[in-house]
């Protein structure tokens, strides 16, 4: 007789697919676009650029809130709402006319998104998953890096037809893929008599009941917290750096004389070899303090960046992608991973939306000074040096985050 499988791992697996279209279509994918679009309306890079940042500020501040509905309405319905607002989003972005309906399309994509990307998703598994919680992150984290493999079909696409044509296309997958996979989602094992993991075990319960107190302190103390505020200062940088790199790594390989065929493998394959970081380092932080599992992602990451400067070279193109897609993907794995261990599952939503909502800072920044950088000065490599620099200072801020133990720190 087989072994029944877990259902927390069905929800892994639907959340795997929602964050494989969603960062194709509304992430890594934006890269293919900047060149058709400035092409056709004559836009600066640093005006594309802002777009990309609009839909950074309007998820960062929807964050907080999606937190809130999460814990209200559950993720099956947030699920919902955001595919079904994601393909709105990029329908309306085919029909852009001028750079305020293009805007106002990535303001309706950052709602869209908001509804079903890392919040709502991360909820929904960190509420299932505890003692496993760093590798089921790691999987489905996985799907945000497999979308990568999309990213040439799009530039295909775009090639083939148009930009606007690939854009209608990819809208109507998204209701096609994501409305099913949002049924899919249940909001807490407990209501189908299951526990975190499917382990029915005294373990299991007696951890649960030593818990209460952080999960009931965490949020009304968060801001108290030097973990809390160090997290949320890291993951700034973190997504100034990889939405920096991945809006402009097309661009920035074209402006150094490699190809558009070859610049689209390179994107596509960024997300791609980050799977490898994802589970990995989501199965090392299940082993091992996610204090310097963490550290480690950044120490690679700011690496990677460095290498950028010589690209054009061969073997450093290889240590860019050795290096920076795995340390960007475990970041975001561990970002999750240690708010589910230090403050637990009650507030995890709303903490989470909060980091995500200092990340859109970053988000922000990243890419609209990169686009102003070569805007000005012709030359990428002074924002790939100052983004390494700002990893290296990540790595300070995450060696002084101390542990924390029914709501004090230790």
């Amino acid at each position: 007789m087989f072994k029944k499988v877990f259902y927390g791992w069905w929800i892994v697996l639907a959340c795997f697919f929602i964050s494989l279209y969603v960062g194709a279509t509304v992430f890594f994918g934006v890269t293919a676009f900047v060149s058709p679009l400035r092409e056709e309306f004559g836009w600066s890079y640093t005006q594309i650029s802002f777009a990309a940042s609009l839909r950074g500020l309007e998820m960062g501040i929807f964050a907080p809130i999606v937190g809130f509905l999460v814990g209200r309405f559950g993720s099956k319905n947030l699920l919902l709402a955001g595919t079904i607002t994601t393909g709105l989003g990029l329908l309306l972005l085919s029909m852009t006319q001028s750079l305020t309906m293009f805007y106002a399309s990535f303001l309706l994509l950052a709602f869209g998104a908001g509804g079903c990307t890392s919040v709502v998703t991360m909820t929904a598994v960190a509420n299932w998953f505890h003692k496993k919680i760093g590798i089921a992150f790691g999987v489905m984290a996985s799907g945000w890096g497999a979308s990568g493999l999309l990213v040439p079909l799009i530039v295909g696409l775009i090639d083939r037809y148009d930009w606007r044509i690939t854009l209608v296309i990819l809208g109507l997958g998204m209701w096609v893929l994501g409305v099913p996979l949002s049924f899919v989602v249940r909001n807490n094992p407990e209501r189908y008599g299951q526990v975190p993991d499917g382990h029915l075990s005294e373990n299991i319960r007696a951890d649960q009941k030593t818990k209460p107190k952080v999960n009931e302190i965490a949020f009304k103390e968060a801001i108290k917290h030097r973990a809390f505020l160090y997290l949320n200062f890291t993951e700034m940088i973190r997504m100034m750096t990889v939405t920096a790199v991945v809006i402009h790594v097309m661009p920035y390989l074209s402006s150094v004389g490699i190809s558009r065929t070859a610049s689209g493998f390179l994107a596509a394959a960024i997300p791609v070899v980050s799977i490898v970081g994802r589970v990995s380092f989501g199965w090392l932080s299940d082993r091992f303090d996610k204090r310097y599992v963490l550290a480690a992602t950044f120490l690679l990451m700011g690496t990677g960046v460095l290498a950028l400067c010589s690209i054009q070279i061969l073997w450093i193109a290889l240590l860019f992608l050795l290096l920076f897609p795995p340390g960007f993907g475990g970041s975001m794995v561990l970002r999750g991973a240690i708010l589910r261990e230090y403050f637990g599952a009650a507030s995890f939503s709303r903490m989470l939306g909060i980091i995500m909502g200092s990340a859109s800072i970053g988000g922000i920044i990243g890419p609209t000074l990169a686009g102003w950088v070569f805007d000005t000065m012709a030359d990428y490599r002074f924002m790939w040096l100052a983004l390494s620099s700002l990893s290296v200072l990540a790595v300070v801020l995450i060696s002084r985050i101390k542990s924390i133990k029914n709501g004090v720190t230790v």
